[in-house]
């Protein structure tokens, strides 16, 4: 069976546990254990192979035919299951994590756009640096720690995640222009740094 088939349904089911994974975030008080607890998200995208655009991006280039179809279609898929959960979540009546959801974006979008491209930039590192490490490593338990540690990294840093910050726009029913503007900044700089440092790995693997 080709890898790419069923890219909708499996980029719906990441964005899914990415929102699930949220919603623990955005529960637990501690930013440490909740960055922790993050990481459940990515693992459950990296070990079952889901499409995460955060984590697919980086292997655009060297482009092959039609994989920026394919990252549309992730792209797509994530807003809609990462979405769901959280328009669903409105409707759990804890509104003490709906506020903060409130809270989270417009910290987030109190940035400018070329500090927000910034810190979007480093975040698609990290993402790039936690699958390719889980895709290289031979031991299971590096595996899961590289996972780990850029989630943490990219959460205690506040990093910009463009899929994650989708479920505290849902979640506070905080849509606009100005929200639409920066999921796009937010996309653009995930993009940038994980094609970056993939592009760095493939000129080294060739030397």
């Amino acid at each position: 069976m080709n890898e790419h088939n069923n890219v909708m349904l499996k980029a719906i089911m990441a964005g899914l546990f990415i929102g699930i994974a949220g919603l623990i975030f955005l529960s637990v008080e501690n930013r440490v254990i909740g960055a922790i607890l993050f990481s459940f998200g990515l693992l459950m995208v990296v070990s079952k192979g889901y499409y995460l655009y955060t984590g697919r991006v980086g292997y655009l280039f060297p482009y092959e035919k039609g994989y920026l179809l394919i990252m549309g279609k992730t792209l797509l898929g994530n807003f809609i299951g990462i979405t769901s959960v959280g328009l669903l979540f409105r409707f759990s009546g804890m509104t003490d994590v709906i506020v903060k959801a409130n809270e989270l974006f417009y910290l987030k979008t109190d940035n400018l756009w070329y500090e927000t491209l910034v810190l979007s930039i480093l975040c698609g590192m990290m993402m790039y640096i936690g699958v390719q490490s889980y895709r290289v490593m031979k031991l299971d338990i590096l595996k899961v720690l590289m996972v780990i540690f850029a989630v943490v990294i990219f959460i205690l840093a506040k990093f910009e995640h463009s899929v994650a910050n989708m479920l505290y726009i849902a979640v506070g029913n905080t849509w606009s222009l100005k929200a639409l503007l920066y999921v796009f900044i937010w996309v653009i700089g995930n993009g940038i740094g994980s094609i970056i440092l993939n592009l760095v790995e493939v000129k080294l693997s060739k030397e």
